[in-house]
């Protein structure tokens, strides 16, 4: 799936219930789903990475979404490599 279409399921799945809550819910949501990957990374086995991995990009999604911005346009940022120094691998 591409990053687009992940956005615009995860708006359509769950976007109107994200904006009653608010962009400060949204922030204190994918925090949290941040630091249960940091611990599936620690202590935690393969499925459970992915299962975190898989709830920050939704939460990212969401507030993507609610501030008006297009994940696929921020992941452009870095198409031609390191937006910096423009090099692959980095090269700063």
């Amino acid at each position: 799936m591409e990053i687009t279409e992940f956005q615009q399921l995860m708006e359509h799945t769950y976007g109107a219930r994200d904006r009653a809550r608010g962009v400060p819910a949204t922030i204190a949501w994918l925090t949290e789903e941040v630091g249960e990957l940091a611990r599936a990374v620690r202590k935690g086995t393969h499925e459970d990475q992915m299962h975190e991995l898989g709830d920050v990009l939704a939460w990212l999604a969401s507030l993507a979404a609610q501030l008006g911005l297009s994940l696929g346009d921020a992941a452009a940022r870095y198409a031609s490599g390191c937006p910096r120094c423009g090099s692959v691998p980095c090269a700063c």
